[in-house]
């Protein structure tokens, strides 16, 4: 199976060699594009103010973090790492979180998680729509993804859409509509098609032409490309 971690995190600023921290930090695991359950996520004493810029982002006050745990203590950095484990790390705008996740863990005396192993979703989604706002917002409206329970920027409930993004450029939900059956043993193809001569009659059509009207309007609309939208697009009625 394709382990990979997808993660997010929220900070005092932008530049963490201006002395900026890591305050929050959220790992989804997924396997072959769906979650597992199995997630990371840790709230962090920064050492430091709490600018308000930052503050009015995410919400998390200085006085809310005093206290916290530090990245360098051993239930944060060390139990991030083994979760992470060897997995590539999905991440939206990645040399943003990859410069302050490695930053903490150069000062905790850690290795660095290399740049090879990150998967950047903005760099994926810009590919995909060229010119297009690509933000976590607009590629969350985009594919329809709820933004309802979201009222600030948190690491774990945007790490949560972020998977939900990554499946979509990934795939999206068409990998649930494949015409195989996943078995203990592996998948089992559904029974081949054999060649058909032409009916001699054509059957009648048992439904209304506005059932077939919602119908279509579903197919192309919601599906994207599979089976149904190929039919529809070959004979429309």
């Amino acid at each position: 199976m394709s382990r990979e971690i997808v993660l997010d995190t929220e900070t005092t600023g932008f530049e963490p060699h201006l002395g900026h921290r890591l305050v929050e930090i959220a790992a989804l695991e997924i396997e072959d594009l769906l979650p597992t359950g199995r997630s990371f996520h840790a709230y962090i004493d920064p050492e430091r103010d709490m600018p308000a810029d930052a503050e009015r982002v995410h919400g998390l006050s200085s006085a809310f973090l005093r206290g916290k745990p530090k990245f360098a203590d051993p239930d944060i950095a060390h139990a991030f790492l083994d979760f992470v484990g060897e997995a590539p790390v999905v991440a939206h705008n990645a040399s943003f979180d990859r410069a302050f996740v490695n930053w903490e863990l150069g000062l905790a005396g850690l290795p660095e998680i290399p740049e090879p192993r990150w998967i950047d979703t903005l760099a994926l989604a810009r590919r995909r729509f060229p010119g297009m706002q690509n933000s976590l917002d607009a590629l969350c409206k985009r594919f329809r993804i709820s933004l309802s329970e979201r009222e600030k920027h948190g690491a774990l409930i945007d790490a949560r859409l972020l998977a939900s993004v990554y499946l979509e450029l990934s795939g999206g939900r068409e990998r649930a509509l494949e015409l195989t059956i996943e078995t203990a043993s592996g998948p089992v193809a559904s029974a081949a098609r054999g060649p058909y001569g032409a009916r001699p009659n054509a059957l009648m059509r048992l439904s209304t032409e506005a059932e077939r009207a919602r119908h279509a309007e579903f197919v192309l609309g919601t599906l994207k490309s599979n089976l149904w939208k190929t039919w529809l697009e070959a004979d429309p009625s």
